[in-house]
């Protein structure tokens, strides 16, 4: 009974212990360390979660597939200098993609030597109120950042619903600050 009294303690510790991660080789000029049960998404995942005519450089999600993380490059072109400016259109630009945004973290900051844009968020898209499916708001949890590199503009994102939050947010965190760049893409 003591035993069992104990682990029912330390329960809740464990539901938001830090996922044990690996570094992986994204392609030949960007590592990241990722959870150990991530893996790169599958073609129909792709088609389903990124529905664009640019596909993402990678993407990636766990088991349960509900949470992902990916790398995207972006339309917009900017120069280095520009990059307070550029973290003002992408901030106008998240609000503008959700009816709501609740802003955790938001500025520019060096990670491994190079120049950020960084967003952790909450946001929610509203169901359709007269719709027959009749769905709920969808909430999620979203750490973005951005890197401008040689014209490009190269997008970090990592995401999951909003009730998964207090488990990852650290786990998105240490991904985000353990990219690594190599020479350009």
């Amino acid at each position: 009974m003591l035993k069992l009294s104990f682990l029912l303690l330390l329960m809740p510790f464990t539901l938001f212990a830090q996922e044990k991660m690996v570094k992986t080789k994204i392609n030949d000029n960007i590592t990241a360390s990722l959870p150990t049960n991530f893996y790169p998404m599958s073609a129909e995942d792709l088609a389903q979660r990124y529905p664009s005519v640019r596909k993402p450089l990678a993407a990636y999600t766990n088991e349960s597939r509900f949470v992902d993380f990916s790398i995207n490059i972006s339309a917009t072109q900017w120069r280095p200098s520009d990059i307070e400016i550029a973290k003002d259109f992408f901030k106008a630009s998240l609000i503008n993609l959700y009816d709501r945004v609740d802003m955790i973290k938001e500025g520019i900051e060096e990670i491994n030597g190079r120049q950020y844009m960084v967003f952790e968020f909450t946001s929610q898209i509203n169901g359709e109120k007269y719709s027959l499916t009749n769905t709920g708001p969808v909430r999620k949890y979203i750490y973005i950042q951005y890197l401008i590199q040689k014209g490009k503009t190269i997008v970090f994102s990592f995401n999951c619903p909003v009730q998964l939050q207090q488990k990852w947010q650290a786990t998105a965190g240490e991904i985000m600050t353990s990219l690594k760049i190599k020479g350009s893409l």
